[in-house]
């Protein structure tokens, strides 16, 4: 008899949790989404019409949907970073299981409740790192586990940020001041590639931490003298500035269209007008670039020192001309190094015999960038994550990259305490696990 799929309730339907969604309608065996609890009356009317749950079905938020009886066996939480304490725990003590978003807490303590929660009601929690799943970071890992390059001397993630994400998300948009968002740039953008740092380390690890970095590039003092304050309003370098507004979203439509365009999303066809008159109005992506209330940093440095004795460096620019992640791993038996954007990477062994010095394997994934899988994404993880989480929810076997909550706890700690050096001046910061 063929299983039935997990059911699941969206809370917060923004564009990370209908990526996840979107395997019940590319695999329908595998995941039904049954209802959705979201603020906004537009969101919750396109989960509905999405996936043709009837309206009963549809809640304002998490807690009232916790008010009822659990009707799903899961839940997709998609919402913003600082509401996932007050969203997961009430939710994980009705019974549901949880897919929950990363960073799935914005500070230390958070962490931890969330934690308990799921460990006094032996919930199945699922974190969305979906680099984990992507063949580049995959193919690497298993070849870690199979020890090919023997044991880990040092490891080195970096991370590109390109011009156009940094000044989208972490200067104009959701991500651009911790006091609002309540997290740093390290936290919302960089989780990914600490998790990875750990998960390739998991055979130990971290003991202590230290970092550096700051706000390099978009501050006021840093404006043309005569720049105005809105780019298609009352700026003269509008066609010129590289962070115009008009040239990163009117030229650019689609590009971040999910974040740049949310405020029309009532509109079924926005037009390109529709579109002008909000660079116009008082939206946030509508700002000069040097004259917005981004308190995060453009670039940080994190040391990692691991109790096996190995170390580990992450380092991330934002504005760059372009998108990159690069991974380097050092072992006794060799090296294995590539850019997540080629999707290729190479395994170098120590050869000692005569004429040789090492041997070299290219190993090329023939995937294309970011625009891969069922419905695009993160070099296609995104739904293989989502089909791993249908199988962990089953009791299923799992893959290698299987996201657990347990399993999430080294990477956002190190986080925590990599801004919290940074903020003391780079002080060394001891790694404590309760």
């Amino acid at each position: 008899m063929t299983e039935q799929p997990v059911t699941a309730v969206i809370v917060g339907a923004g564009h990370r949790a209908f990526v996840y969604s979107r395997l019940a309608l590319t695999n329908p065996e595998k995941l039904k989404i049954v209802g959705v609890a979201d603020p906004d009356p537009v969101r919750r009317k396109k989960a509905m019409e999405m996936f043709g749950f009837p309206a009963e079905n549809c809640f304002h938020d998490a807690a009232r949907l916790a008010a009822v009886p659990q009707f799903a066996d899961a839940v997709i939480n998609g919402t913003m970073d600082e509401q996932h304490l007050e969203t997961a725990i009430p939710l994980l003590n009705a019974g549901y299981d949880m897919l929950l978003e990363k960073p799935f807490a914005v500070c230390k303590d958070d962490m931890y409740k969330i934690v308990d929660c799921a460990r006094r009601n032996n919930s199945k929690v699922m974190i969305c790192h979906v680099l984990r799943y992507t063949p580049f970071y995959y193919g690497i890992k298993e070849r870690i586990a199979n020890g090919e390059i023997g044991d880990i001397i040092n490891i080195q993630t970096l991370e590109n940020v390109s011009y156009h994400h940094l000044s989208t998300s972490y200067i104009r948009g959701k991500w651009a001041n911790s006091e609002k968002c309540h997290t740093t740039m390290l936290l919302a953008k960089c989780c990914h590639d600490m998790d990875i740092m750990m998960w390739m380390m998991s055979d130990t690890k971290p003991v202590s931490i230290s970092s550096v970095g700051s706000k390099f590039q978009f501050r006021p003092e840093n404006a043309p003298a005569d720049a105005g304050t809105k780019c298609m309003v009352d700026c003269p370098h509008v066609d010129t500035c590289l962070f115009s507004t008009k040239r990163l979203y009117i030229d650019h439509p689609d590009r971040w269209a999910f974040y740049v365009w949310s405020a029309l999303e009532d509109k079924e066809q926005p037009t390109l007008e529709d579109k002008i008159a909000l660079m116009r109005s008082d939206s946030p992506y509508a700002r000069c670039i040097y004259k917005c209330d981004n308190n995060v940093v453009d670039h940080q440095s994190v040391l990692v020192n691991f109790s096996s004795g190995a170390t580990g460096t992450h380092n991330m620019t934002g504005g760059a001309s372009a998108p990159l992640r690069r991974l380097h791993i050092i072992g006794t038996k060799g090296e294995i190094y590539g850019n997540f954007e080629e999707s290729k990477f190479y395994v170098s062994k120590i050869n000692p015999a005569p004429g040789k010095e090492c041997d070299v394997e290219e190993v090329n994934l023939n995937v294309s960038g970011d625009m891969v899988g069922a419905f695009g994404g993160h070099g296609g993880g995104d739904e293989r994550l989502a089909a791993d989480f249908v199988s962990f929810v089953r009791g299923e076997p799992t893959s290698l990259a299987c996201t657990s909550i347990f399993d999430s706890i080294a990477g956002h700690l190190s986080v925590y305490l990599a801004d919290q050096s940074r903020e003391n001046g780079g002080m060394r910061e001891t790694v404590t696990f309760e």
